[in-house]
């Protein structure tokens, strides 16, 4: 089987609209001015999908969008990145999912139109796409409404393809963290949640809790664990990545950008600390300005943000 790309993206494809500084609203028609407003790439897949591309690997994406300017805005988006689109259908008929994030720096509020994200099906899977890649990841997994129940059937048949599967949930809106998660995660190589995500899907009442029940379902778990930094668990094996200086900006899109870096590490063959210093790497550096694709790191900055931040601490 031809390999043509290295990693095949499935799943949400929608705009972040970002709105920074005085971001909480105040309802009885009061009008408020804010410090900036940036319209770019939104979704977890399709920010993973920028992160892999901006460090050089071969890259398509399956999803939905409408036909609309936001459609067609995303699919330059991802062009612009030399990222295959031959997978991305377009609907005539639904709208293409937006998100407006109140952004506080460290911290931020969503509003999500789902759009085009809740009615991507199995059937929009193309699998003479997906079958010449090594490598597919999922985000948005409680977003993805007509497709999660599909996504244990969509798992195995990727991996009896030869190709190994990463997932980042994200967060639940309903907060039942179910969606049938145990049958997608027997069909998962690399979950990637953060503290929150672990302990409601891994039922623990710690973070250290729930990795350890889902490390004994899942061969990788990678923990994103913000301004502490991130651990990885394989097996009975342990790496945790230090915390990176770095001045935040929006942590939009941060997460996604720590899984596009793991899993380069990942495909790469690279020892579990390496891959997890990697990747802390790739999601420290994203903060540094707005929007999740706008300060993606390549391998070389992500490296050298590891080598200046060792010669600081050393």
């Amino acid at each position: 089987m031809r390999r043509d790309f290295d990693v095949v993206a499935v799943g949400d494809l929608n705009a972040d609209l970002i709105l920074t500084g005085d971001v909480t609203p105040v309802f009885g028609q009061v009008e408020k001015l804010i410090d900036d407003a940036t319209l770019t790439m939104g979704g977890s897949t399709s920010i993973f999908a920028c992160g892999v591309a901006r460090l050089g690997l071969r890259v398509a994406f399956v999803g939905r969008v409408g036909r609309d300017p936001i459609g067609d805005y995303l699919l330059d988006a991802l062009q612009a990145r030399g990222i295959d689109i031959a997978g991305v259908r377009r609907d005539e008929r639904v709208k293409t999912g937006l998100t407006v994030v109140l952004s506080r720096g460290v911290d931020r509020a969503m509003l999500t139109y789902l759009g085009t994200l809740g009615i991507l099906a199995y059937a929009d899977v193309d699998w003479s796409i997906v079958e010449r890649a090594r490598h597919l990841h999922m985000g948005s997994f409680y977003m993805l409404d007509t497709l999660r129940p599909d996504a244990p059937r969509l798992f195995a048949a990727a991996q009896a393809r030869g190709l190994t599967v990463s997932l980042d949930t994200n967060y639940d809106p309903t907060e039942k963290w179910d969606g049938g998660i145990a049958a997608a995660l027997a069909h998962v190589d690399i979950f990637l949640p953060n503290e929150t995500e672990v302990k409601a899907i891994g039922r623990g009442a710690t973070w250290q809790e729930g990795l350890g029940h889902l490390a004994a379902l899942v061969p990788t778990v990678a923990l994103k664990r913000g301004g502490d930094g991130a651990i990885a668990r394989r097996g009975a094996e342990i790496a945790e990545a230090r915390p990176l200086p770095v001045t935040v900006v929006d942590t939009t899109g941060a997460g996604d950008s720590f899984n596009a870096g793991f899993v380069f590490g990942h495909l790469a063959g690279w020892s579990l600390q390496r891959t997890v210093d990697f990747a802390a790497a790739c999601g420290s550096a994203s903060t540094r300005a707005a929007g999740g694709i706008e300060s993606q790191p390549t391998v070389e900055e992500a490296l050298e943000l590891l080598r200046e931040t060792k010669a600081t601490t050393d």
